[in-house]
């Protein structure tokens, strides 16, 4: 599919520019992307302005290849080496992290819910870490969970925890046989090109700043190095390797993680807005709802800086927000309104419709109406080009075809945006649902009827037992 133009990047470019100057930053840059072509650039301010803030001219101009720190974005990456080593085969979700590590308390907290943050494990490591500024070493935070508080019941609600992040790249590091840095950089950094993504700052880099309150000056902050705190909070980008990295998450390299299992990392397993419903949490992914429009992504923070990065997965669409200030900016807000803006200009075209490949015998006769539980249902067959990574053609955004033919049972009289169920060949008379209405369940064909879930589907209205 083509890429729609950007009709008015103008007023793109000018909300960055007011944004920057409304939250006195000394500099935000700003990238957004679609199906991987840069549709905007933006660097509003100057990167560093000296450790007063008052060099003029400033010492690093703001710019697509200067790096900042991302902050708690790096939860992306980590999120997506657990899976991969799941995809391998080194490890289960639902192990305990005890399982993998040696660890004087907590053991039991599960992989799963510690990526969802619903583990109940208390936010930071032991100690004053935000005091003192520096993340402690493995050895340090291992005998610190001895005394880490369980603040929650698992799965009582959400519950933010960088300490369980942390503890989640010492699992990756443990079932790789090497460290989570030489994991990340060969198996994510590496094969996506991301080059400029590091542990460490590497200029060029932004400095961050503290921004007085109450005056036009600026305090530079220090820098947080995070040791064994690292994969909760460590990285350092551009706004050039972030967008690529926001790109993924729209279209996932195979090569790196599974397209399949990145739809399942976008499932919602907690809801962290629990009045409005408008921000919940998949596996290592935060989960915008803007009205009808869904996003994932995630914001950073660290001191002097401030970072969100937000995908629309239908469209293509990624958006990045880079900041070097610590307080009042909302580069969440900043991402969001953008990718509405941008979508709300320039909406994806309709695909054209194709005729597909031919029904086979057996699916021939099933075609059409029928009705269970008072239900009246349409059985259709569907085709698309078979091959990773192509979406189905039944408007379901979570299902990824890898076969290219399934049979759809939709409710008639069903709303356009609830997705039809979607079901898979599980062997001869045997159909099994991948998406939708009882998602994991049998559709069995038995004459002229249907067994779904083990409810009888005929072909005209029946009251039970008939």
């Amino acid at each position: 599919m083509s890429v729609p133009p950007l009709p008015d990047a103008e007023s793109l470019r000018r909300k960055v520019l007011e944004a920057q100057r409304e939250w006195r930053a000394p500099s935000v840059v700003v990238r957004v992307v679609r199906r991987g072509e840069v549709q905007l650039d933006v660097a509003a301010g100057a990167a560093d302005l000296g450790p007063d803030g008052l060099a003029d001219p400033p010492l690093l101009a703001a710019g697509p290849d200067v790096q900042y720190r991302m902050g708690s974005i790096t939860k992306t990456f980590t999120a997506a080496l657990v899976l991969q080593a799941r995809d391998d085969g080194l490890l289960d979700l639902d192990d305990r992290v005890g399982d993998h590590l040696d660890l004087p308390a907590h053991g039991g907290l599960t992989l799963r819910r510690m990526l969802a943050h619903v583990s109940g494990l208390q936010r930071e490591p032991v100690g004053e870490v935000w005091e003192s500024l520096h993340g402690p070493d493995l050895a340090t935070m291992i005998a610190g969970l001895a005394d880490a508080e369980q603040v929650l019941a698992p799965r009582e609600r959400w519950h933010y925890s960088n300490l369980a992040f942390a503890l989640l790249g010492q699992v990756v590091a443990q079932v790789r046989g090497t460290t989570w840095e030489q994991a990340l950089r060969e198996r994510v950094l590496e094969p996506l090109g991301m080059h400029r993504t590091t542990t460490a700052p590497t200029a060029p880099v932004a400095r961050g700043y503290f921004v007085d309150p109450w005056a036009d000056r600026l305090q530079p902050e220090p820098l947080f190095p995070g040791d064994a705190f690292g994969p909760a909070a460590e990285l350092w980008t551009t706004s050039t390797d972030l967008a690529r990295w926001a790109s993924f998450w729209a279209d996932p390299d195979p090569a790196v993680l599974a397209p399949a299992t990145v739809t399942e990392m976008t499932h919602l397993h907690a809801m962290t807005d629990l009045r409005q419903w408008t921000l919940g949490w998949g596996l290592g992914l935060m989960l915008h709802r803007r009205s009808e429009r869904m996003y994932v992504g995630h914001d950073g923070a660290m001191p002097g800086f401030l970072a969100c990065m937000v995908v629309h997965r239908d469209s293509g669409l990624g958006v990045v927000v880079l900041t070097s200030t610590s307080r009042v900016a909302a580069p969440d807000a900043l991402a969001l309104d953008l990718a509405d803006a941008v979508l709300d200009a320039a909406p994806d075209e309709p695909a054209p419709w194709r005729p597909g490949r031919p029904v086979p015998a057996d699916v021939e006769p099933l075609l059409g109406h029928w009705w269970t539980e008072g239900t009246e249902f349409v059985l259709s067959w569907r085709s698309v080009p078979a091959g990773p990574g192509v979406r189905d053609a039944t408007d379901d955004p979570d299902v990824v075809v890898d076969e290219g033919e399934h049979v759809a049972l939709r409710a008639v009289g069903a709303p356009a945006s609830a997705p039809p169920s979607v079901l898979r060949r599980d062997g001869a008379g045997r159909w099994r649902v991948v998406s939708g209405r009882e998602q994991g369940e049998v559709l069995r064909v038995a004459g002229d009827r249907l067994y779904w879930a083990t409810y009888p589907v005929t072909r005209a209205p029946l009251p039970f037992g008939r």
